[in-house]
């Protein structure tokens, strides 16, 4: 079950942001086909570990290059890493906690698919051109 196409209106330009783009809408869409196949134990606590520290890594990755680029918004974009972690933290708890469930499926898949998704098209995008003209 691919819940998040990979496609080109992903695509930021700068191939280290996009290759690890790509890894974490994989990461994502492992996670709901997990749900969608109701997989628990430690298949599932797998799949979530590998969401969350992938999440982590990247993001530290990003930042990397921000302060490297000495991007203008770094502080912004770097708030929002951590509110996004922090919600991926929370929902991966409430599903270890309550199980694979409807509610959680439906509020995970906007507030880990849905919201990094608009966040690459618009911020990551900004970070690439910002980084472009660096170079």
């Amino acid at each position: 079950m691919t819940t998040f196409q990979w496609n080109d209106s992903l695509l930021t330009g700068n191939a280290l942001i996009d290759s690890e783009h790509k890894e974490l809408v994989k990461a994502i869409n492992a996670f709901f086909d997990a749900c969608a196949r109701k997989i628990d134990g430690d298949e599932f606590q797998k799949i979530l570990n590998f969401l969350n520290s992938y999440t982590i890594k990247h993001f530290s990755d990003e930042e990397q290059l921000q302060v490297k680029y000495k991007y203008p918004d770094y502080e912004k974009h770097k708030k929002f890493h951590e509110t996004y972690k922090e919600t991926v933290r929370k929902l991966m708890h409430e599903f270890i906690m309550k199980g694979i469930n409807d509610e959680l499926i439906t509020r995970a898949r906007h507030d880990i698919g849905e919201v990094i998704v608009t966040h690459i098209k618009t911020e990551d995008r900004r970070l690439a051109t910002h980084i472009k003209s660096m170079e």
